[in-house]
């Protein structure tokens, strides 16, 4: 059995059929496991491949990981809207009840469209995931009008806070995969592992047979009995599972229907600020409910895992929508701290840059109808798996290989 890919996905479907007792190999053109999901150490600075979080409210995470082995260091649940000269707090009072005059406070919108949105909030986190699904599909925007949100919440709080989470401005992600990000965030704690998100894909790699890993070995196309790699060698199997990005499965796997993909770039900076300046001392998202800039969320990842920056040093991740690559249309580094300075209230004109990632192909787009479970099996011996066969998240790339697992054992007949 080979798996093309070693990310999320094709590591769990991997473990599934290891353990079912089927013989797999793992092949990965880059020289590490994770694909998207990686950490890069340089100078004693922890760099995720573009900014992520981990919840452990995922239920194929707790299935598949060891959450105590990860060491997971929640963040503020709750975000920090900047307005005016000000930031405001926002965050469920029964978990923060110390943010909760701020909460009420924060120019966003009138207490009862706070209160709409808070039980629209509660009503997804005590809901089925079969029953969120079963609902009229929408665009998110249009889901939170029709449950009576205002302008002024949607695009002070909701519009920021949400281009982060979806990776685009005009919200209009499927109101089915809205309502199961707010479950997870009421039911969860977004977190970062404290050896970085790359500890997530190393930690399922390890749990792999012994000799089933093959790193540096791009894949050219299939073949009718296995593979053929860009340096000429083949590989044979009965069974073939695409565990690529989707660009990638759909070269390898002609015909395949994918769906496009929102694209983002995080900046790394070292501030030279006092921590306690940022953010309040808590790791919490900031978002500029005024929009003045290309920041679309930040985050002092040093204050929720001192372990991403060696000597006490102050790690700051920052994302703007796009991808800025130094083209002449691109966000400039200078812009991006620029509109640090406004965020954070403080002078960011020593902050250091120190990573920059732009990232074509982040997030598979999931506008409405949504459909949550495309088809893993392409033809006999052929699967593929990935979160664009599922919901776009850690959560949908994880089931996804499963699935795509299942799938060949059924039709192989083992257990």
């Amino acid at each position: 059995m080979i798996v093309v890919g070693a990310g999320l996905a094709g590591l769990c479907a991997a473990l599934h059929l290891a353990e079912a007792g089927l013989d797999v190999c793992v092949v990965e053109a880059a020289d590490a496991v994770g694909g998207r999901v990686r950490t890069d150490v340089i100078d004693g600075l922890r760099l995720d491949r573009g900014f992520q979080l981990y919840n452990p409210a995922y239920p194929e995470g707790q299935r598949m990981l060891d959450h105590d082995a990860l060491d997971l260091r929640p963040l503020t649940p709750g975000v920090l809207v900047a307005i005016g000269g000000r930031r405001y707090a926002l965050a469920d009072p029964r978990r923060l009840p110390t943010w909760a005059p701020d909460a009420v406070r924060a120019p966003v919108g009138s207490l009862r469209d706070k209160l709409r949105f808070a039980a629209y909030a509660v009503r997804c986190a005590r809901t089925r995931p079969s029953e969120l699904r079963s609902t009229d599909d929408l665009t998110s925007e249009a889901a939170l009008r029709a449950a009576g949100i205002s302008d002024q919440l949607l695009d002070t709080l909701l519009r920021p806070f949400l281009s982060g989470v979806f990776l685009e401005d005009e919200l209009a992600t499927s109101r089915h995969f809205l309502d199961l990000v707010l479950r997870t965030f009421v039911r969860g704690t977004p977190s970062l592992p404290a050896a970085g998100m790359g500890a997530i894909p190393d930690q399922l790699a390890a749990r792999l047979p012994a000799g089933a890993l093959r790193l540096n070995v791009p894949v050219a196309q299939l073949t009718d009995d296995g593979v053929t790699f860009e340096s000429g060698g083949t590989l044979t199997a009965r069974a073939v599972i695409v565990a690529t990005g989707s660009a990638a499965a759909a070269r390898l796997l002609p015909g395949l229907d994918v769906p496009p993909s929102h694209s983002v770039t995080t900046w790394y900076h070292l501030a030279d600020t006092e921590p306690s300046r940022l953010s309040r001392g808590a790791p919490v998202l900031v978002v500029d409910g005024q929009r003045r800039g290309p920041v679309v969320n930040s985050v002092v990842l040093t204050h929720a895992a001192p372990s991403y920056a060696s000597e006490g040093r102050v790690l700051v991740s920052t994302s703007v929508l796009g991808v800025h690559d130094g083209s002449p249309a691109s966000t400039t580094e200078a812009d991006v701290r620029g509109h640090l300075g406004i965020l954070y209230g403080v002078d960011t004109r020593g902050w250091q840059a120190v990573g920059c990632y732009p990232i074509a192909d982040a997030l598979p787009a999931m506008p409405p109808p949504l459909f949550l479970r495309r088809d893993v099996r392409v033809s006999a011996g052929r699967y593929v798996c990935g979160d664009h066969r599922d919901s776009s998240s850690i959560q949908g790339a994880m089931v996804s290989g499963r699935r795509a697992a299942e799938a060949v054992l059924s039709e192989s007949g083992s257990r």
